[in-house]
């Protein structure tokens, strides 16, 4: 099943690109049923199945190995924490 989730996901954000309607509704359907399918048979890789399940479908391509021209377009997604890690970014406590 991933050959034709990563061929959906490849026309999903083509058409996003093009801001093509029906092809991005139609894509994000069969998406859907993939993942409905995937998840009744317990066929899906578990980061896949989060991806797709978030609608995080520029992560989900780069995890089967993505379409570098996509890739190179910006939607290659961003890193789920800021470099540093999330911690980083926390207020530190006040010294007493």
């Amino acid at each position: 099943m991933e050959p034709q989730i990563k061929d959906s996901l490849i026309s999903l954000l083509d058409a996003i690109k093009r801001s093509d309607g029906t092809t991005v509704a139609t894509e994000m359907e069969k998406l859907d049923g993939y993942l409905d399918r995937a998840r009744a048979e317990g066929s899906l890789d578990p980061r896949l199945e989060h991806f797709l399940g978030n609608r995080s479908y520029a992560k989900a391509l780069a995890f089967l190995g993505g379409d570098p021209a996509l890739l190179r377009q910006g939607f290659g997604g961003q890193a789920a924490t800021p470099p540093g890690g999330c911690s980083s970014h926390r207020e530190k406590p006040a010294q007493s």
